[in-house]
Parts: C-alpha cells; structure tokens; sequence
C-alpha cells in the first residue's frame, strides 16, 4: 500500500476533531453482542481478519478456494447493441443464477446474439495498478467481501486535463482498516449521499479519499443505525465467530494435549502422604525424563508407593474433532460453500463432489460476480472515453461444471429446426458457432427437405425428382 500512501491527502492536525468524530461511527464499534452467551471475540473487521483468515485453517481454506474460483471465471467487456434483448438475458440469468438446461442455454445464446456486438472489446487496463493482475484483483476482492463483507476499491485517476476522472491505477483497500466518515447532519432516508469521504487507519496514519474516486461494494446489512451504521456491508463471518472461535480453542487443546502427552493430574502416595523433599525429587525426576530423547530415560523407580489420579479428560472424551468437523460444517453454511470440496471424506463421491461444485457457483460465484459486474458498470468503464455503452459480462457457463448436455441440446434444437421454429442461423448460434452469411440461413424452414415455410404450406408447391 506503500504506492497509494504516497498519492496525497495525508491528514493535517486540523483534521483531529473530525476524525474524533468520525471514529464514534466506525463499523468497529456499530455491532456489539448484548445479552446472552456470545463469542469472546468482538465483531470489528480486524477480527474476522486476525482471528480467522489467518489463523483458522477451515476460514482459510473455504475463502481461498473460492476467491481462486471466482477469479477464474473468463470476462469480456461487450459493446450493447438492443437494450431489450439485454433486459432479456438478465432476467433469464436472474431466474436460472446460471444453471441453465439446454433450452435456457440455446435461449441464452441467442438473446446474446441480439444484445452485443459480435466483437468484443479489450479491457480499458490491462492490469489494475503496478502490482497485480486483474485475477489477482478479483482474487483480493472476494477476500474482503467474504471476510469483511465490504470491499473498497479506489481508483487513481487525473484531476485535470484531456483524461481527467480516467482511472490510471486502480486499488482494492483494505477493508478492515477503512472507514466511513459521514456529512455533517446527514439525512439517512434522503436523496442525497451522506457519505463524505473515505478514510485508511493504519496505526497514527489516516489517509482519506474521495467518496467519487471510491466504488464500495457489500453485502446487505438489515442493521439500520441512525449513525449509518447500515452504510457498511455485513461480514458472513460474524454469524459464525462462535464456531471460529470454537475451532481456534480446539485447534488449540490439540497442541497443548500433544505438548503434555495428555498426561494432566495429581502424584501422590498411595498409602502415606509424600514428604515435600520426595515430591521435589519427584518432579526434579518427572522433568528430566520428559528432557531427555533417550528410550531408557523414560524408565524411573520410586522407593514409596505412588498412585495418579487424572484431573483432565482424555481425546476419546472430549471428543474434539466432532466438535471441529461441526464448526467447519457451520463456517462453510455460512460462506455458502459445501465441506465436500474441503477434502471431507463424508460423501465425497464423484457425483456428490460434481454437484456441490456446481451448487458453489450458482450460490456463490455467480452471485458475487454480479455485484463485482454491476458496480463497474455502473461506475467504472463509464469513465473511459470509447466505452459508453458497454458492459462488463463474466460468463461462468465456461467453467467445466457448469457446461450443458451438447447431445442434449442438438437433439432439442434439431426438433426446433424441422419444425420451423428456429433457422440455421439460430441453430449455429445456439451451439456457440459462428453466423453464416448466406441469407438463406436465416430462413425459417421444416422437415429434412429443407423447405421454407411458405413452400411447405402451400399445396401446389412440388419437389423436382
């Protein structure tokens, strides 16, 4: 972030009073528990960072699959070519999340046929800022939103001259240590924004930046507050810090319990209590045997009679791996993600591994990615000059669980074909082939005859032998 320090804004010693009052309305502060048995972790953006990204193994690896996979979706920016047809294949998006039968696919096809140009444009960068691929980017972003709920991306862009507000850099910050600061008096139901600007805390450091050069993207949040607490997206973590916490603390006990070989209790004398100087020989002798890598030092006598009594439960009683395979079975529910794909034996057949793929990226992805696709056409490609009109479209139908019967679909389209209800053309395009140019192949036409419709219906029509 060092490259984003540098740009400007740094914050004067006027500006302390504003950030005094701006950190009244952090997101940090908005969500605490109250009442009843609660995680003994707070619900600030750091946590879920800290205390899970980082350190829990089942967080980690359920966000990491995810954001490889959403960044793995292939994406082209497109030039709209009929509005309507456009509405039509968003609606039909909307209702299939792209899990599409053949039908819906050759309909999808088609509607992309009529809404966009056929060629598709480059993308208006070819790599976000100095440091990062756009994969990476789109990595990063389902990161934060995952972990945090929010994402902030910033874009650097000239104030002034031919290419002004034209984005030349473009940062994801990092969305534990953002914060909202709002207009004075702010009206929260009103018409206008009351986001004023954005501000990085990193330690004493505060870097601010304008509310136009941000695009923040979030998940809903039903938690209104008058001090905008609502402003700020949701964290899916924060209904399972229990079962985070939980994990951690198992996580844990293991450690301690290989450390102590799960030997945890009370020496004494079976018969007669033990004198202090025999129980400090004793324990002098317990320590150097525990010391020492040698088999036969693990061998000691005792010339009174001994007895252990045990203070501790063992694993078996415990049994702290049901209580682990539980926590992951939550924490992957609530980042929508099933524990199959986590190297779960439990049901982790072919079928069952194909399915809760697919199942991942039509709750999941697709979902994410059209909150990624909506907020930079809306806010981003705008601002590039040749770029009007267009549209960022990312297409999971490529990812391999995600691809349609093709025996299936031609056997539909070439019933559509013979009865007259789609041409050639349509029929190509159906099956991600190219147009012909011959305008016969736009004809409408029936039976293995090829005839047209009007030749097909008309009686004194004759085929020449």
């Amino acid at each position: 972030m060092g490259i984003i320090k540098n740009i400007k804004n740094y914050f004067k010693p006027d500006y302390q009073s504003i950030i005094e009052g701006a950190l009244t309305n952090p997101f940090n502060s908005a969500f605490l528990w109250s009442g009843g048995i609660s995680s003994g972790y707070d619900t600030k953006n750091k946590t879920y960072i800290e205390k899970g990204y980082n350190v829990n193994p089942m967080v980690y690896s359920i966000i990491n699959q995810m954001s490889t996979k959403t960044a793995s979706v292939p994406y082209e920016v497109k030039r709209i070519k009929d509005k309507q047809a456009k509405r039509k294949l968003q609606a039909l998006h909307i209702a299939t999340k792209g899990d599409y039968t053949p039908q819906q696919f050759a309909r999808k096809l088609m509607l992309e046929s009529k809404a966009f140009e056929e060629d598709f444009m480059e993308f208006p960068m070819e790599k976000p800022n100095a440091n990062q691929s756009w994969k990476e980017f789109i990595a990063l972003w389902k990161t934060f939103m995952k972990t945090t709920g929010n994402a902030y991306i910033y874009m650097l862009a000239p104030e002034m001259g031919q290419n002004k507000g034209q984005p030349i850099q473009v940062y994801l910050l990092p969305s534990h240590i953002t914060e909202i600061v709002l207009k004075e008096n702010p009206k929260m139901l009103g018409a206008e924004n009351p986001i004023d600007y954005y501000i990085m805390i990193q330690g004493s450091s505060f870097i601010r930046f304008e509310s136009e050069n941000i695009i923040h993207t979030k998940y809903p949040n039903p938690n209104y507050g008058d001090n905008g607490e609502h402003l700020y997206g949701m964290s899916p973590l924060r209904a399972a810090l229990q079962n985070i916490e939980s994990s951690n603390l198992g996580l844990a006990l293991n450690i301690k319990t290989l450390k102590s070989g799960g030997a945890f209790g009370l020496i004494h004398g079976k018969q007669t209590p033990l004198r202090k100087e025999q129980a400090d020989a004793l324990k002098e002798r317990l320590q150097e045997m525990n010391a020492s890598p040698e088999d036969l030092s693990k061998i000691a006598g005792v010339s009174v009679d001994v007895g252990f009594t045990r203070l501790s439960l063992t694993s078996e009683e415990l049994k702290p791996f049901d209580y682990l395979n539980f926590d992951q079975k939550q924490i992957a529910n609530v980042l929508q993600w099933d524990d199959k794909l986590l190297n779960s034996d439990a049901g982790a057949k072919y079928d069952n591994m194909s399915y809760a793929m697919k199942r991942a990226v039509t709750d999941n992805i697709i979902p994410d990615l059209d909150i990624l696709a909506q907020a930079l056409n809306t806010n981003f490609l705008p601002r590039f000059k040749g770029y009007e009109g267009t549209m960022i479209v990312f297409d999971a139908s490529e990812l391999p669980e995600m691809q349609v019967d093709m025996k299936q679909l031609v056997e539909w389209l070439s019933i559509a074909k013979k009865d007259g209800i789609i041409t050639f053309n349509e029929f190509r395009v159906a099956i991600n082939y190219a147009p012909s140019d011959n305008p016969n192949m736009d004809k409408f036409t029936v039976a293995a005859d090829v005839l047209t419709v009007d030749e097909a219906v008309d009686p004194s029509f004759q085929i020449e032998d």
